[in-house]
């Protein structure tokens, strides 16, 4: 039977008139549950017009911000900070300004500088982290791309001399296409609970390679994998250009894979080794694939993996499921496929209005005593919340093989 989804008829986050970092966009936020209690914190993207930095001959640049909510009613209701960021770009412009300190204390240059999108929370060995997708310097207001006829606003604000810079560092060539990087940072929940944001992320460095593709939707399985008889982190992520990975000639499309690294600090070097792990095959899919939040284990081998698809700018994004398994020596595979879109935008107030495209788009689930707890973007402007027995979720999947056929 297919399981039923719970939502609410109002958005738990908006946009908030007057606040300067997110009177524009308040979505695709992350969740974690409180160690100690049934508290849920979030990190949530957020933006607003930035006239104090505008260029002359411009639109005013949208930097991209995290903020901080909590629930105690288990997703029903929440309280956010809305005083002021928890995490903000530098939106440096000088060569020199575009560095900073990582967890080890070297300087480093500071992929976060402009942007700072789409967080995911998860533990790797124990210990708290959260992915954000980031941009060197801030777009104009970007939205205008989906508009008829798009304008085009994503170069505005990367200065002069990034294209008579050398192409031999790899920042420099990212920075020039103004590309997607996924950044690592060390999550201090402790820190966040208290609200001292000054403290509570520390900056690891990037994971995905931007002067190789655009890439976002990262983030890692909990423990280490044997693969090639070395036990290796694994990392999920979704390249926007597939060509230079494995079987990209074929899938051509944005397509989710895996990575694996002796080391973190390897994912974002030739030292990776990257699988295709999932591509396009539905009609509801026909644009891209994408891993939307991180893996939750059902048991000793297998995981429930969230992902989205998109088919086009009227169609929008819809969210679906599927279960993999670990392997004995090497990544793990698709085992199950929901081919049913089970998740998508519905209700009047997650449709779109500066943006043509209908958007569900899941970054955040937990589990709280057997009820996965789903937090959502909409519209690309506002956050809902979804609720479905995990159980009833799981065995629903299973009804399908790893192509999205119905199991008799």
């Amino acid at each position: 039977m297919k399981p039923q989804f719970r939502y609410l008829d109002k958005p738990v986050l908006e946009p908030v008139p007057g606040c300067d970092w997110a009177d524009k966009m308040v979505l695709n936020p992350a969740i974690i549950k409180d160690p100690d209690s049934n508290r849920i914190h979030m990190l949530f993207r957020a933006t607003g017009p930035w006239p104090q930095k505008r260029r002359e001959g411009c639109h005013d640049p949208y930097p991209i911000f995290l903020g901080y909510a909590t629930s105690d009613d288990l997703g029903e209701t929440w309280d956010a900070d809305f005083s002021r960021p928890a995490l903000a770009p530098v939106m440096g412009y000088e060569e020199h300004e575009l560095y900073t300190m990582d967890i080890n204390g070297n300087r480093v240059r500071n992929y976060a500088n402009g942007c700072i999108e789409d967080p995911r929370i998860f533990t790797v060995e124990d210990e708290l982290y959260v992915t954000v997708a980031c941009r060197s310097f801030s777009p104009g207001p970007y939205w205008l791309l989906d508009q008829d006829p798009p304008i085009q606003t994503r170069y505005e604000y990367v200065p002069d001399w990034i294209h008579s810079a050398s192409d031999e560092d790899p920042f420099i060539k990212a920075a020039r296409a103004n590309e997607t990087v996924t950044v690592l940072y060390k999550l201090h929940l402790d820190k966040l609970k208290n609200r001292l944001y000054e403290e509570v992320f520390e900056y690891m460095g990037p994971l995905t390679e931007g002067h190789v593709s655009d890439n976002r939707d990262v983030f890692l399985f909990p423990n280490k994998m044997k693969i090639d008889g070395k036990m290796q982190y694994v990392m999920l992520h979704r390249p926007m250009n597939v060509l230079p990975f494995d079987q990209g000639e074929t899938v051509k499309k944005p397509s989710i894979y895996l990575a694996a690294a002796e080391a973190i600090e390897d994912f974002a070097t030739p030292k990776a080794t990257h699988r295709l792990f999932a591509s396009s095959i539905f009609d509801w899919e026909e644009n891209r694939v994408g891993a939307s939040w991180p893996p939750i284990q059902i048991n000793e081998q297998d995981w429930l993996v969230s992902y989205h698809g998109k088919k086009d700018i009227y169609f929008g994004y819809t969210q679906s499921f599927m279960i993999v398994r670990e392997q004995e020596n090497d990544f793990p595979v698709v085992i199950n496929r929901c081919s049913d879109r089970l998740m998508y935008a519905e209700r009047a107030w997650e449709m779109p209005s500066d943006y043509p495209t209908p958007c569900l788009f899941t970054t955040g689930g937990i589990v709280i005593n057997g009820e996965l707890i789903m937090s959502y973007g909409a519209a690309d402007q506002k956050i809902g919340m979804s609720w479905v027995n995990l159980e009833e979720l799981i065995a629903y999947v299973r009804t399908f093989d790893e192509h999205g056929n119905k199991i008799s």
